[in-house]
């Protein structure tokens, strides 16, 4: 997400490894193996011939490949092999796919193996990036499309980014992993933002892991894909984790927040900022487990640093203070 695909090299971070890996990015180029014809001759989906089969880049816990046939066009998506100390459940992505698609905002889903992997349609529409996410109109269509997502079926696990990190961090303490200097300073902090925003009430099905490669646009309707570490959860939370993610400046989370509650909400633009400060502050244990143990040549650690050295300077910044108070208000 082969395991996760190998085209990004560790002369230097890419801006985005992909947790969950894009299954609509450019393709690499051809794929030809015995073995994969096997398995793409036992599934109804891609058995037709002829075909065409292509890796399609950017994923770091699955191959990704785009099959063309006389059938239509499909993405098959085959986990790595053995077991993920990031927690991955494919059960739980599948049947979150399925409710993502029912909400309108996911690709069909045609197939599904355990432990072989996930067919879904190829969705139209450019890959966003980071830039992209510049734009307020962009940001209204991805808003639009959270909204959607949040008000479908509910997911069929929580996921709560407290309880990943804490997971995580005995996950990096177990297996000696690296820890970036002063991480666990911070707890305190971490346990006061948690009360802060308070125990969980009204979560909605999220997607929990939006970098802009996740995000597709016909330039009238964002979609969704990938869904590996979707869970329900404080609506915030993906707000937050989309600013956080992109490295917006504050006052495009603003226009975010705005466009979804379709109306502005200070209080929520705050809770919205915790939600993306704790973010980095996990998924940088995301990134050490990965320098600890995928075998993919990525620079998994300097990635995490990127995130890290954002979450300290929020940490030890002067407004952390001010939000803290600020989204603890009530409405």
């Amino acid at each position: 997400m082969v395991s996760r695909s190998c085209c990004r090299r560790r002369c230097r971070p890419a801006p985005h490894p992909g947790r969950s890996g894009s299954a609509h990015l450019p393709s690499i180029g051809p794929v030809t193996d015995p073995e994969l014809d096997e398995l793409l001759d036992s599934l109804p989906c891609t058995a037709r011939r002829p075909r065409t089969v292509e890796e399609l880049g950017g994923g770091l816990t699955n191959t990704n490949l785009k099959v063309s046939n006389p059938n239509g066009v499909v993405v098959v998506r085959i986990p790595a092999p053995g077991p993920s100390l990031l927690g991955i459940d494919r059960d739980h992505e599948y049947a979150n796919s399925v409710a993502a698609a029912e909400a309108g905002v996911g690709a069909s889903v045609l197939h599904y193996r355990p432990g072989t992997g996930l067919t879904v349609g190829f969705l139209p529409g450019r890959t966003l990036s980071d830039a992209d996410l510049h734009s307020p109109e962009v940001l209204a269509r991805v808003a639009a499309a959270c909204r959607r997502l949040h008000a479908g079926p509910r997911f069929v696990n929580e996921f709560d980014m407290f309880e990943v990190q804490a997971g995580y961090r005995r996950i990096v303490a177990e297996h000696g992993f690296w820890l970036p200097p002063r991480y666990d300073e911070f707890a305190p902090l971490v346990t006061r933002i948690r009360a802060v925003l308070g125990p969980r009430a009204g979560t909605v099905p999220c997607h929990n892991d939006l970098l802009a490669e996740n995000l597709l646009d016909d330039g009238e309707r964002v979609q969704i894909i990938d869904y590996e570490y979707a869970g329900n959860n404080d609506p915030c939370f993906e707000l937050g984790n989309i600013w956080s993610e992109a490295t917006l400046p504050v006052p495009l989370l603003d226009v975010l927040v705005t466009a979804y509650f379709d109306r502005p909400r200070p209080v929520q633009v705050a809770r919205a900022r915790l939600f993306g400060l704790i973010a980095k502050y996990g998924w940088t244990l995301w990134a050490s487990i990965q320098d600890g143990s995928s075998p993919l040549d990525f620079d998994f650690r300097s990635w995490g640093l990127q995130k890290y050295d954002r979450a300290v300077a929020e940490f030890d910044g002067p407004e952390l203070a001010g939000l803290l108070e600020l989204a603890g208000r009530p409405e």
